[in-house]
């Protein structure tokens, strides 16, 4: 009987992703207050995946077993799994907090106080914030078995008050919620210090110094800190009919109010009151989630610095992209020839500048574009608005149904119409996920088109701090195969013809991809050189793996960058040995997709929107473009040549998921300073 081929479960791989996260907070090498960040970081994913993906395995449960025969794993054994492996990494999280996070701080001054560590003046001085600050948000409720049952905001923090009454005749224990108002108030409150010395307490333990005063007929035991996750699954990916907007902004409404995907808890807290939390909010054991004195860690993104920047990495200030700088004709230097930048290492404002030089261009007729993830201030948004406003003629296809900007979107999307921009909203059953512009003019009568082609959205807070390519084109194919992308979301209808140089989802992007593979399978076989090197945030889609797999017996040599979510396990003999993945974690978010194969010779060259999972390659709108420029292509190849030469930052995947970092004896090669100081030494920094 064949052995089976391995496979990571997507979920515990992506545990490993946010296990590279805490290991940069681990990391005595990174800066202090950086190390602090990925505590943060790694807390918000966390939260996001309960909200999502935890949520998602307990409803295939409630579901039943009808709903789970074309499931490929089993929903409990799973959880059971990701209960063991976030446990084991939330021990950790508090081990390096408190153990390694805040004595470091202490060496340079900066205390966390505690309630307990009050001096007098601080007590007068919490007393006072108190009283002038949280009065009108401090909401007790008093627990009374099964008979009062509050409702926890989702992910709002909560303290669980353990008390005995002060009659001396009463031996009952009571039980109580007392909400932290961190969503209203900061959650870090600088308290008065000694000199050269900075005092800070957090919320939760200012609250805590005053529940005595709120509960005066009470011996107060304890406090412990609490938090309720509930599902935020919109449910409405699979929905082939209705009125899909109505329903995201009726879903958006009861995302707060959905089942309990964990309750969060400090580990200190006594089993009888965890039990009376699991009979109050009817809880599974499976629910519950011991974690350490804090919640919401993300919130040390807020954490004061005091000025001390010899606590953090060292700045990489974005460059200015000098091939499309303001003292050149804008479009003259986008027909002379294909640009190509790479962010957060240049700047944005090349970008920002391609819509608002449309804005104002008298020649522009049309602008188009997709949006996925909207900044919260758009200068693009402005820059739109402002064109409709001189008469040019603009859609923005706005996808609604991007996890958690699903509100920031549709608020946009309406500022937009009301202004008079030709909004297109999701289509049912199918995310919109590249990130394309065009913009058309018309000069004495002649018509002109320019593209922009991206691995990242449109948004100028992440592109600050995600890695992303962008490809400003004016080549004919590329043009008119943009087009049939626009047409198509504006018409639905589907095109007449093959995408022949794009790679499309939902349009034979997979097969194209397929094809591709399978080339260098061929080319091996006939004893040619044959290799692809594959950059992407997750790979998922087990026909993708099978076929890599069959690459790396065929002798293909493969090297991945894969920096989320790897199903694929890399050197397995016989079957993977030629597969060679890493992970980078690092200053910035390695976002973008590339993928380039030998092609006999003649490199093949694609940047993409698209990851190798199921949903990017079935159920999306993507695009995979062509670099055609020989230069480009040997910037592209640059880049992953560094990447893949990474000796500091890099880990690699491997079947116990255990993070190992790549060492060697060759000088360190710290992938994202590297590539910045390449790309600044280019000639007059034109990539």
């Amino acid at each position: 009987m064949r052995k089976p081929k391995p496979y990571i479960h997507r979920d515990i791989s992506w545990l490993s992703f946010n296990y590279r996260v805490l290991q940069e907070a681990k990391d005595s090498n990174v800066p202090l207050y950086e190390r602090i960040k990925f505590l943060a970081i790694y807390s918000s994913n966390l939260g996001e995946f309960f909200r999502v993906r935890v949520s998602n395995h307990k409803n295939l449960i409630r579901a039943g077993k009808k709903t789970l025969k074309n499931v490929e794993f089993e929903p409990n054994q799973i959880l059971r799994q990701i209960s063991k492996v976030v446990n084991k990494q939330q021990e950790e999280f508090s081990q390096i907090l408190h153990e390694e996070i805040i004595p470091e701080l202490k060496k340079e001054k900066i205390n966390i106080v505690t309630n307990t560590e009050l001096n007098e003046e601080q007590t007068d001085f919490v007393t006072n914030y108190f009283n002038n600050n949280l009065i009108p948000y401090i909401q007790p409720i008093l627990l009374s078995g099964d008979k009062i049952k509050p409702f926890l905001q989702n992910g709002a923090l909560y303290l669980g008050v353990y008390m005995k009454s002060k009659e001396d005749n009463d031996k009952e224990k009571y039980y109580a919620i007392v909400k932290v108002p961190s969503d209203v108030q900061e959650r870090f409150i600088v308290l008065p210090s000694k000199k050269k010395s900075n005092d800070i307490i957090l919320l939760d333990d200012l609250v805590r110094e005053i529940i005595p005063s709120i509960f005066p007929g009470f011996k107060i035991i304890d406090s412990y800190s609490i938090k309720l996750t509930r599902d935020a699954e919109l449910y409405i990916d699979d929905e082939y009919s209705g009125d899909l907007l109505s329903k995201i902004k009726k879903g958006l409404k009861k995302r707060d109010i959905g089942l309990a995907s964990r309750l969060v808890y400090d580990r200190t807290m006594p089993q009888h009151f965890i039990d009376a939390l699991r009979m109050v909010f009817e809880l599974s054991k499976m629910d519950l989630h011991p974690e350490g004195r804090y919640h919401n860690n993300f919130d040390f993104m807020q954490f004061p610095d005091f000025e001390m920047s010899h606590l953090k990495d060292i700045s990489l200030p974005p460059m200015a992209y000098s091939g499309l700088r303001a003292s050149l004709d804008y479009y003259e230097a986008l027909e002379a020839r294909d640009h190509l930048l790479y962010f957060p290492y240049h700047s944005f404002d090349s970008v920002v500048r391609f819509f608002q030089e449309a804005a104002v261009d008298p020649a522009v007729t049309h602008i188009k574009l997709i949006q996925y993830r909207v900044a919260k201030n758009s200068q693009i948004m402005d820059a739109i608005i402002q064109a409709v406003k001189n008469g040019k003629q603009v859609t923005a296809f706005i996808e609604i149904k991007a996890r958690f900007d699903e509100e920031a979107n549709l608020s946009w999307g309406e500022k937009l119409e009301a202004h008079g921009v030709n909004v297109i909203y999701s289509f049912p059953g199918l995310k919109v996920h590249s990130k394309l512009a065009m913009v058309r003019r018309v000069i004495n009568g002649s018509e002109k088109l320019y593209a922009y082609f991206g691995t990242g959205n449109f948004n100028e807070v992440t592109a600050k701090i995600y890695t992303d390519f962008g490809l400003f084109t004016t080549d004919k194919k590329l043009l008119k195969e943009a087009e049939m992308i626009f047409n198509y979301l504006e018409t639905k209808k589907k095109p007449n013809r093959e995408f022949e140089y794009l790679g499309v989802g939902s349009f034979r992007l997979k097969d194209k991809l397929k094809a591709l593979i399978k080339k260098e399978i061929s080319n091996a076989k006939k004893g040619k050189e044959a290799y692809m090197q594959l950059k992407m945030n997750s790979l998922q889609d087990t026909e993708m793996i099978d076929l890599l797999y069959e690459a790396s017996q065929a002798g293909v040599k493969i090297d991945m960058v894969v920096r989320g979510i790897c199903c694929l396990v890399p050197g397995v003999k016989n079957l993977s040995e030629n597969i060679h993945a890493i992970s980078i974690v690092d200053k910035f978010l390695e976002h973008a997709r590339v993928f380039i194969f030998c092609n006999d010779g003649d490199e093949k060259i694609y940047l993409s929107s698209a990851d190798w999972m199921v949903r990017n390659l079935h159920y999306r709108i993507e695009t995979m473009v062509p670099v055609f420029d020989e230069y480009l292509k040997y910037i592209v190849k640059s880049i992953m040549k560094i990447q893949l030469s990474d000796n500091v930052k890099a880990r690699f995947h491997n079947h116990k998921n255990s993070n190992k970092y790549k060492t060697n004896d060759s000088l360190p090669v710290r992938s994202q300073y590297d590539i910045y100081y390449f790309i600044k030494r280019r000639v007059e920094n034109i990539i």
